[in-house]
């Protein structure tokens, strides 16, 4: 069964990419879709390629052109809100309290409300109407409501195995949202990026949601001034074992690999730091669309196998003039279950109710 006329008026009004979905469906059908991992053997960084945080003199120079930036409200935080804390009772995980009382998002607005810069909120269409009535009824935590910018991300429809519409028992689709690098074309189409370069900002910072160790930093957005580059990458330490998305050298230069697409012969031990997903991004580099690549995604769904194409942002480092930096593990605080967000508490606390020594350099 294909798409009824009132299913495809209603994508569509989520901004639903038929004709690339129409081609990713076919491809799965015949079996001829791209493999999701390297066709070519990758390397470790090489030194020198993952920049330290500057320290002493340094460190202060950038943290005043960073700082600079900051005052001129020339940086935005982005923050990726599209996902539902399953784990959390399937509640919208931006409005989940993260201490007590106070939710992440909550937690992000008050602190970026200190800076007078802009917050951006990328929403999928199962956060968007409880995400904005959290705000409003909460006076956005201290904001100025006209600094925060909110838009839908784009939606689709999950498939099955074989690449019909997967449809549960009542017959209805069960729609997501492309993944986050469907972050970058969404910026463009809902006016987004237009807005906040009116508004003079150049800069962006991108986090996940939950996430609370990242926020504005003077020093950090001076280095990024510093680099020249488009984008810039915060990766941390790795541990003995830990594996993910990493930088690692691909054809002659860096850039951000997926942990599924490294070839399984490779040994990813070998690479020192992994992809925090918080990346900085020149507005003026995100202004034409980059040719990211879809990839195949399996999961489950009413205890059902489904498959979904998603784009994921760290891929635009491929494409972007891109530089990293290794931060330390406190800027790195992602909260996927209770048992995490258990754990984090002392951090928490120290982030948010410390002194502003805890800023991250």
């Amino acid at each position: 069964m294909e798409l009824t006329p009132a299913e495809l008026k209603n994508l569509k009004s989520l901004h639903f990419q038929h004709r690339e979905f129409e081609e990713l469906q076919a491809g799965l059908k015949l079996k001829n879709l791209p493999d999701n991992q390297l066709d070519e053997q990758p390397l470790p960084p090489p030194e020198g390629s993952i920049l330290a945080v500057p320290e002493g003199a340094e460190e202060g120079s950038l943290r005043r052109h960073g700082q600079a930036a900051i005052d001129a409200g020339q940086a935005a935080l982005v923050l990726l809100n599209g996902g539902m804390a399953t784990r959390f009772g399937g509640r919208v995980k931006g409005v989940v309290d993260a201490l007590p009382g106070r939710s992440f998002l909550a937690l992000q607005l008050a602190r970026l409300a200190t800076t007078g810069c802009p917050l951006v909120l990328m929403n999928s269409q199962a956060t968007d109407s409880v995400t904005r009535s959290h705000l409003e009824e909460n006076r956005f935590f201290g904001m100025d409501p006209t600094a925060v910018i909110s838009f839908q991300q784009s939606a689709a429809p999950r498939l099955t195995p074989a690449g019909d519409l997967y449809r549960d028992q009542q017959g209805a689709l069960s729609l997501y949202g492309p993944g986050h690098g469907d972050l970058l074309p969404s910026l463009r189409r809902s006016g987004a990026l237009a807005s906040l370069q009116r508004r003079g900002v150049k800069f962006l910072l991108v986090a996940n949601v939950d996430n609370l160790g990242a926020e504005l930093s003077a020093p950090l957005l001076g280095l990024f001034q510093k680099t020249g580059s488009q984008m810039m990458a915060e990766v941390c330490s790795k541990a003995p074992g830990e594996v993910g998305g990493s930088p690692a050298m691909v054809a002659g230069k860096v850039r951000i690999v997926e942990g599924f697409a490294f070839p399984p012969t490779f040994d990813q031990d070998s690479l020192p730091v992994f992809n925090t997903n918080t990346l900085w991004f020149r507005c003026d580099a995100l202004e034409e669309a980059l040719p990211l690549r879809w990839y195949q995604v399996h999961k489950r769904v009413n205890g059902e196998q489904v498959v979904q194409f998603e784009r994921l942002v760290g891929q635009a480092s491929w494409f972007l003039d891109s530089s990293y930096v290794k931060v330390p593990r406190r800027r790195f605080c992602p909260i996927k279950s209770p048992e995490d967000l258990s754990a984090a508490q002392t951090q928490l606390r120290a982030l948010f109710d410390g002194s502003k020594t805890q800023e991250s350099g």
